[in-house]
């Protein structure tokens, strides 16, 4: 029997992550939309790809949550994008609401799905689904730190003018100004870039990445990054429906690994069939572990502010 994945929000991140599972025939999928004929419209559209791809998967598009019952994994992008000036925080309030009435309905017809959360600020906004939904921690995620790692790799394959594919790289934290990107973690062809590159370097190419969504927003003017959001979410996808195991750096909740309780952060886990299987935890210096701990008060603050 096929998967069922469905997305909640048919912008440009849940449009293009449509577009990606529907190639790859890795799931059927329905995208909702509170906005009449934006959905039904854009799957009509990756539906008369499907033959082109030799893909064989159902899209649908709809504004109504029963047409989602049954999924196997609930993506929720819906939200207001940011725009230039603005940080993933300042998104709070308007995307809080929009997220706990998502998460209520999708939970309400999808009482057995996973839920991976893209919505900014992302980490605040997995911990409110996790909180709506009542669902058991592991099935209940975000996708950040698939996204900034993926910006992490690009900016070093650049600097040493190599393929992305023999790049490696780790951020850790929460998706916002202060994530923790890992250099001593990061390696191109298995040699950590703290061997390769001066301090003054990595930590431009640091800055960079930290700064990766809003050197996007400033450009685009109107919108923000949507291609890599949608490949970061596929790629969590498919560790989960075909059982990977893949080990990616997710936002995860924390019982005391990392010595950080009740809070989502970016963390390396496992996914699989189940959802984060496995939490991995790393033995960071002292210094990257403040930098982590500074990172998850930052989290931890935004979620005091919606009184959760």
């Amino acid at each position: 029997m096929k998967t069922k994945t469905s997305i909640i929000g048919a912008g440009n991140v849940g449009a293009s992550l449509a577009q990606l599972i529907a190639y790859s025939g890795l799931s059927d999928v329905v995208l909702f939309d509170i906005v009449k004929g934006i959905p039904q419209g854009k799957a009509l559209d990756i539906s008369e790809a499907c033959p082109l791809w030799n893909s064989s998967v159902s899209v649908k598009g709809t504004n109504n949550y029963e047409d989602t019952a049954g999924s196997d994994i609930v993506v929720i992008t819906a939200g207001l994008p940011r725009k230039p000036g603005m940080s993933r925080d300042d998104l709070l309030q308007a995307n809080a609401e929009i997220v706990r009435k998502a998460t209520e309905e999708a939970c309400r017809v999808s009482p057995e799905s996973i839920l991976i959360i893209v919505t900014n600020p992302m980490d605040v906004m997995t911990y409110l689904a996790w909180k709506v939904s009542g669902f058991p921690p592991e099935r209940v995620m975000g996708m950040g730190g698939v996204l900034d790692s993926a910006r992490f790799r690009t900016f070093v394959a650049w600097e040493f003018g190599v393929s992305v594919e023999d790049v490696e790289a780790l951020v850790l934290g929460g998706h916002g100004d202060q994530m923790v990107p890992m250099p001593r973690f990061t390696t191109v062809k298995g040699v950590p870039i703290t061997e390769l590159l001066t301090g003054e370097k990595i930590d431009s190419l640091i800055q960079r990445t930290k700064n990766g969504g809003a050197e996007i927003v400033s450009y685009l003017k109107t919108g923000s990054a949507y291609y890599a959001p949608a490949a970061s979410v596929f790629e969590m996808l498919k560790s989960i429906i075909l059982d990977e195991k893949r080990m990616l750096p997710c936002a995860a909740y924390l019982s005391g690994q990392y010595g950080i309780n009740d809070i989502y952060a970016g963390v390396p886990v496992v996914l699989g069939r189940k959802g984060v299987e496995k939490i991995v935890e790393l033995k960071l210096e002292d210094s990257e572990k403040k930098k982590l701990e500074e990172s998850a008060s930052a989290v931890r603050n935004l979620v005091e502010k919606l009184g959760l």
